[in-house]
């Protein structure tokens, strides 16, 4: 498959047995792209190695992975033309003057049907198939966004009727263990609808913490070569938009069969995990479970609970009050324990935005708080002693890994930290060390650049089968069980647990696993490149209208174009271009990151604090270009 970066050059990246090989990707010139556009599946001659890297030429396009393009359409005397949304698709679509939608779409978000890809002496022509509406309105910005990522919103006919034919679990079935009377709870994010984990906390009788980990029985309803399981597998995850989800499984299952309500019997699957009083691990088992939640709690009613000076809130659950404080004392020692041998620990805060309307009114920071880090570290827990338990059964399985951060990368980090004013910890930059820089930042104004940039160096996480270790975590062996609702990995390491329980066959052979790693990963890229994509189109419509205005902002990065900033309240970026900086010749300090005027002598450091008045809050190409006032 073919893809097109935005600069107009392209990789191929093998398919087949090549790719599960370690097939390297092949670099394609825009020259060289023989009318093919991006996601096209294309045959391509190899031209040789240049550069360190192999070198090719589409030779054929063997199947185009468009039919329609999405954009805004600009009317003319001649009918019009379409600029593709997809920065990645170059060319524009004319459009005739016969096309019956034409004439009332100018300046409109439109889907066209592609008559004709065009060639160098012969125009690319669409035919225009629906108005989408204002390009201004966020549901028309996403549904934009939705056709440039391919993603299907609508689940087949086939899995709804078989998904609305699913029987309810109520009782407790043979083979599964009756956990009714523990006091599970939910914690969730307010406006959550698919509960796929619950805990509950307990004294252990010789001392310590038992932690019972119950997660959603999707396994239960969705059985393997089953149409919802297949629809699954090529969905790979949910993905989470302003106000609104797509999910993995339709809703049935999602938000009813398969979400852990309160006062509703569900099947789980439970981890019962013991620890120590320092909070190590000193023995874990795993068992189908029947659950009832005694509560659905929010992340806000749990930090007003545990997290937060004052009086409780007058509604405060006082029957799980103390189990809630139990688990927040082991939550504090399961952190501690990973934070001591290297786990890191970073300061993300991820932009949450505000809608009214179709409209987008505000944008800001969503910091982590003490209850999602209460359940993430229970949940970090339960997916590291199933990996464990799996790896030293030799089960084959998904495993996370997270692979050590490029030297090169941490260097070009190292230099821009002390560029900052940070003295760095000596030794050799592994995930201890990581981990040294991070609490040695805590506490600087500059932390969450700091953090910022030591996520930039670091690898992305992904699938495989092969036990890498996880480097984030300091974890040799790590795992997804937690979340079946909404990741396809954590689904197959229900059912391969499953197996090695009942002493089974395997749930999946070794080559089928590469695949589906490989597979799974791309869904999860393909689903940050589309959450990242909807943010930068409501970060636009957000300043839209608010040229002129005035924002606090932090230089994020410097490059020979200019600066990048982080506006400091929402953390919407935008950028300074060269030409619109104060009058001078500027020169580029890769190593300091710092851009400094020849002739006048200002300097620009990363990090710097500065205002930046919004110039243009372009809704075409997802810009937004600043000059500092």
């Amino acid at each position: 498959m073919l893809e097109v970066t935005a600069k107009g050059f392209g990789f191929v990246a093998p398919t087949g047995q090549s790719a599960l090989a370690g097939g390297k990707d092949i670099f394609i010139a825009r020259s060289d792209l023989g009318g093919a556009v991006h996601g096209d599946t294309v045959a391509v001659r190899l031209l040789g190695t240049g550069r360190g890297r192999q070198e090719g030429v589409v030779c054929r396009v063997l199947q185009r992975a468009w039919t329609q393009v999405c954009g805004i359409f600009s009317a003319s005397p001649a009918g019009g033309f379409i600029v593709p949304d997809n920065e990645r698709l170059s060319q524009s679509f004319v459009v005739g003057r016969t096309d019956a939608l034409a004439k009332n779409a100018d300046g409109l978000a439109v889907l066209a049907e592609i008559l004709d890809y065009g060639s160098e002496s012969r125009q690319a022509q669409a035919k225009i198939v629906q108005i989408l509406g204002d390009p201004l309105d966020a549901a028309v910005q996403e549904r934009m966004a939705l056709f440039a990522a391919g993603l299907a919103t609508a689940f087949p006919k086939a899995v709804l009727a078989e998904v609305a034919a699913l029987p309810e679990l109520s009782e407790c079935e043979p083979g599964r263990e009756d956990l009714r009377h523990l006091p599970h709870v939910t914690i969730d994010g307010g406006d959550a609808r698919d509960f796929d984990d619950a805990i509950c906390v307990a004294r252990a009788a010789e001392g310590g913490f038992m932690l019972y980990v119950s997660i959603a029985d999707v396994s239960h309803y969705v059985r393997p070569g089953s149409a919802v399981d297949r629809e699954a597998y090529r969905r790979g995850t949910s993905v989470y938009l302003p106000g609104r989800v797509l999910p993995m499984l339709p809703e049935r299952l999602s938000n009813d069969l398969c979400s852990l309500m309160p006062d509703v019997p569900r099947p789980a699957f439970t981890a019962i995990l013991r620890f120590d009083a320092a909070g190590r691990r000193t023995g874990q088992r795993f068992t189908k479970s029947l659950i009832q939640s005694a509560r659905r709690c929010t992340y806000a009613e749990i930090d007003r609970l545990l997290f937060q000076d004052g009086a409780p809130p007058a509604h405060a659950p006082a029957a799980i009050l103390p189990m809630l404080k139990l688990a927040r004392s082991l939550a504090r020692l399961l952190k501690a324990q990973r934070l001591t041998r290297g786990g890191l620990e970073f300061d993300a805060p991820e932009p949450e935005v505000e809608l009214q309307g179709g409209r987008v009114v505000a944008i800001r920071r969503a910091a982590r708080t003490g209850a999602h880090m209460l359940i993430e570290d229970c949940m970090l827990a339960a997916n590291e002693a199933v990996a464990e338990t799996l790896a030293r059964a030799r089960q084959p399985v998904l495993y996370r890994i997270h692979e050590a951060p490029d030297p090169e990368k941490l260097e070009i980090f190292a230099d821009a930290a002390r560029s900052l004013g940070l003295r760095l910890p000596s030794g050799a930059p592994d995930s201890g060390w990581v981990a040294q820089v991070l609490a040695l930042s805590a506490d600087l104004p500059q932390a969450y650049m700091i953090s910022n940039l030591l996520l930039r160096s670091m690898l992305q996480a992904r699938y495989s089968p092969e036990n890498l270790g996880h480097f984030g975590l300091a974890a040799d062996t790590y795992l997804h069980f937690t979340s079946p609702i909404r990741r396809y990995p954590d689904l197959i390491a229900h059912r391969v647990l499953q197996a090695w329980l009942q002493r089974e066959q395997a749930a999946m052979a070794a080559a089928d696993l590469a695949e589906a790693g490989l597979h799974l990963s791309r869904c999860e890229r393909r689903a940050i490149e589309l959450e990242r994509d909807v943010l930068a189109r409501m970060a636009v419509l957000c300043l839209h209208g608010r040229e002129g205005e005035s924002f606090g902002a932090t230089i994020s990065g410097l490059s020979s174009f200019g600066l990048y900033l982080d506006l400091e309240a929402s953390g919407i970026s935008g950028g300074v271009p060269m030409s619109l900086l104060p009058a001078d010749y500027y020169l580029l300090d890769k190593r300091r990151h710092r851009l400094i005027g020849e002739r006048h002598g200002r300097i620009f450091q990363l990090g710097d604090v500065v205002q930046a008045r919004l110039e243009s809050a372009d809704i075409t190409t997802r810009r937004l270009v600043f000059s500092l006032a």
